[in-house]
């Protein structure tokens, strides 16, 4: 049974420059995509590829110059669908710092609901539900400039699950965080994913887009490369020349059966490596 595509994007150019500049360029050139509800999405791409100024159409925070984007089935050209296209696409941007608006944490997360006219018990049951979901409850009456990097961005993504959104993009979410920040932040986005929200995720780091059904890797404004990432991060050549590399755990994959060892294909994260190579401890 074919599942059903929650945004479709269909021959969409964008430029940052006017039609009449000199030398004009897209920044994304003629993308056809198409997001299957549910899904696990990562997009790769070196910075200028094009692929944050692609995210930035998935829920109409810009409209493109030539094609249509489908979210929910609005067309994000149409400024009356304007709200429906945001309540079925919220994103979560790389500064935390530039998406919290209030002096109080719980404040800060029922801020999207109250402009939606969510009903103010509706409201707080959201609040409490979207706190829990990203282990934030206890900071709830926190001002959140007191709050790490890692824990401002949970705060972030508990504003947009409050909107109640059936997809969510993420913008390079872990860019501005440590090690461990970033580690905590991709499992409260496996968990979302697992809850059966659709997942778009932008990144640079290769460990992350392991993590997804589905990679798209981006350049000049195209698409280089879709499919799954086992069949993505084999093209290592491809991807070295645009300047992007391969998950660690595929490297060691390929290294191994260099000497002869069948690592299976399916091998692409640390966790998956971690769990074969113990079976020969």
């Amino acid at each position: 049974m074919e599942k059903e595509n929650i945004i479709a994007i269909e021959d969409i150019s964008f430029s940052y420059q006017r039609e009449e500049d000199e030398k004009r360029k897209n920044a994304v050139d003629h993308v056809t995509l198409h997001f299957e509800k549910g899904s696990f999405t990562a997009i790769l791409g070196k910075n200028g590829s094009g692929k944050s100024t692609l995210a930035k159409h998935l829920n109409g925070l810009l409209v493109p110059g030539e094609g249509i984007v489908y979210v929910g089935g609005f067309d994000t050209r149409e400024e009356e669908h304007i709200w429906d296209v945001r309540q079925t696409a919220g994103m979560v941007f790389q500064n935390p710092d530039n998406q919290l608006v209030s002096a109080i944490v719980e404040d800060d997360v029922a801020f999207g609901p109250e402009n939606l006219g969510v009903d103010p018990k509706e409201i707080r049951r959201r609040v409490d539900q979207s706190l829990e979901a990203v282990n934030m409850g206890q900071f709830r009456k926190k001002p959140p400039h007191l709050l790490s990097g890692g824990q401002k961005q949970r705060i972030a993504i508990a504003g947009v699950v409050a909107m109640k959104p059936k997809c969510i993009i993420f913008d390079e979410p872990t860019a501005m965080l440590d090690p461990k920040g970033r580690q905590e932040i991709m499992e409260i986005i496996r968990q979302l994913h697992e809850e059966g929200i659709t997942v778009i995720l932008i990144t640079h780091f290769m460990e992350e887009a392991a993590a997804a059904e589905r990679v798209i890797v981006m350049n000049d404004g195209k698409v280089l490369l879709d499919g799954t990432p086992a069949d993505v991060f084999s093209q290592r050549e491809l991807l070295q020349s645009v300047n992007l590399d391969i998950p660690l755990a595929v490297e060691i994959a390929q290294m191994l059966r260099e000497k002869g060892i069948d690592v299976p294909e399916k091998i692409i994260s640390t966790e998956e490596m971690v769990e074969y190579l113990c079976q020969y401890r």
